[in-house]
């Protein structure tokens, strides 16, 4: 017997991405999967149905799809779960934090649920970790939405008229999207700034090119932890970050913002001081709009202007990238298929106690099994987003997981 994966149609607002390419459908076929498609699943990709097709896949209605399936890969949590067959894995991006009830639906559904964007960030989870393959994107994509919204060249100009100068470009969080942020502003030829909680990105800054701005006392060198960790910042300390950040930001012509934090509200970086104090024409782009934004003019999937300055507020970053984004991610999720599929017998052979199992499982038999989200026994890392003196460190948000501005 062969096992049967189902690669639903998105429902969710703002989504275009799919979760699976024709490359990782006949890749699945060699783990002796048989792949079935949603109609039209992959036409905000540019995917046709016969694309799939070619591929190896069957195209079906979505009922059937659900009823069949021993497997059904989605990027978002599909409407169809109640379809799906008792014991059934599903695996996709469930966002367990803002949406609890996700966990609850799909223990009651009795299938077993894996949230995406829990795969722990260790070495033989990289090529898993959906975190990073998509905000590496919304990270090329903001600078992309910035220059659409900027009235000036990037780079400087020197022509026979006179010399134009370069953009200015301030990147607040150095975590994945950041990074790519500061990479992609460079290649177009802004002049590159940007800010981080943690001294250890200091040196990935620098290396894009970019200057590193924050208050180099003894404190800020002993902000991290050797487990990876942001330590609460005195409040002296704060103030006289907030200082020199609000002083910077006054000079720069593009603000790029990206910090979260996993389960909470993003916090406020961008004050409406800040953005009162730059330029006519300025442009802010919020990549943390969806759990609050960093700024407090930005509006969920809105573009609005206050006092000249331009602020962006996308929803879904990575989805406005929806041909690579599906495609990486639908390598993330071939990748943990590979891990939990024995290809010999062509039959899950889920070990229950491997490290990445455990942190992206969240419901088995009917029961929420992940500690941070219902399940018996919490482990110590589960606890630790709920202690004040210790907060996790770039990695764990919803979309781009990076809290790394989250104090500057």
């Amino acid at each position: 017997m062969s096992l049967t994966v189902f690669i639903p149609k998105e429902s969710a607002a703002h989504e275009r991405r799919v979760a699976a390419s024709p490359e990782t459908v006949k890749k699945l076929g060699a783990l002796g999967c048989v792949v079935t498609v949603e109609a039209g699943a992959g036409a905000g990709s540019s995917i046709l149905d016969k694309d799939y097709e070619n591929a190896g896949a069957k195209v079906v209605k979505s009922a059937d799809g659900f009823a069949g399936a021993d497997i059904v890969l989605a990027v978002q949590c599909p409407d169809g779960i109640n379809l799906m067959k008792k014991g059934a894995l599903l695996v996709a991006m469930l966002a367990p934090y803002s949406q609890p009830e996700v966990v609850k639906n799909c223990a009651k559904a009795g299938i077993t649920a894996f949230a995406m964007e829990l795969v722990p960030r260790i070495s033989r989870a990289q090529n898993m970790d959906v975190l990073s393959s998509q905000s590496n994107l919304a990270g090329y994509k903001a600078v992309l939405d910035a220059a659409a919204h900027y009235a000036r060249a990037f780079p400087m100009m020197m022509t026979a008229a006179g010399t134009v100068p370069p953009a200015k470009v301030f990147v607040m969080g150095a975590g994945v999207a950041g990074l790519q942020a500061i990479a992609t502003a460079k290649r177009l030829g802004a002049v590159v700034s940007a800010t981080d909680v943690r001294p250890a990105v200091k040196e990935q800054v620098e290396s894009l090119g970019a200057t590193f701005v924050a208050v180099m006392d003894d404190e800020f060198k002993q902000a991290e932890t050797a487990g990876g960790y942001a330590k609460e910042m005195s409040d002296d300390y704060k103030k006289k970050q907030a200082a020199l950040i609000e002083q910077h930001i006054a000079k720069q012509d593009i603000v790029i913002t990206t910090a979260l934090i996993p389960g909470r509200p993003a916090p406020k970086l961008v004050t409406k001081g800040m953005v009162e104090s730059m330029r006519t024409g300025s442009v802010i782009v919020d990549l943390a709009v969806e759990t609050g934004g960093n700024c407090e003019y930005s509006k969920a999937g809105e573009v609005v202007e206050a006092k000249g300055v331009t602020i962006i507020g996308h929803l879904n970053v990575p989805s406005r990238l929806a041909a690579d984004s599906s495609a990486l991610y639908a390598r993330n999720l071939l990748n943990l298929l590979g891990l939990i599929i024995d290809k010999e017998n062509k039959a899950l052979a889920i070990n229950w106690d491997d490290e990445i199992v455990k942190g992206v499982a969240l419901t088995r038999d009917g029961e929420a099994v992940h500690p941070k989200f219902g399940g018996e026994s919490a482990a110590p890392e589960a606890e630790a987003p709920k202690k004040k003196k210790k907060k996790k460190a770039e990695g764990e948000g919803e979309t781009e997981g990076d809290e790394s501005a989250a104090e500057g």
